[in-house]
């Protein structure tokens, strides 16, 4: 269904853009073009298809989850201003 300049223009209205009526119509152009093509698309008989997470068949390289690094929390709790039951203390900024 193409889009009227009327169409065009309400929804200008609605978004609360400023459209003159030359930009307008260029709008109708490239919007009714860009319908015209998903209609296109929509006549094509999919069925069968299987969805497909990319275009081309890519994997992604996952690594090994394994822990690299050491436990320091009672090296950096140690020189925390405050600190109490294993948690950081800081000051109150929402009243």
């Amino acid at each position: 269904m193409p889009l009227s300049l009327q169409d065009v223009k309400r929804v200008a209205m609605l978004a609360r853009i400023a459209v003159s009526d030359s930009e307008a119509a260029s709008y109708q152009q490239q919007l009714n073009g860009i319908f015209s093509l998903i209609e296109q698309m929509q006549a094509v008989d999919t069925r069968g298809v299987e969805p497909m997470s990319h275009a081309q068949d890519v994997y992604q390289r996952l690594r090994a989850d394994v822990v690299t690094e050491t436990d320091q929390r009672e090296k950096f709790q140690a020189i925390a201003p405050q600190v109490e039951a294993g948690l950081y203390l800081v000051p109150q900024v929402i009243e």
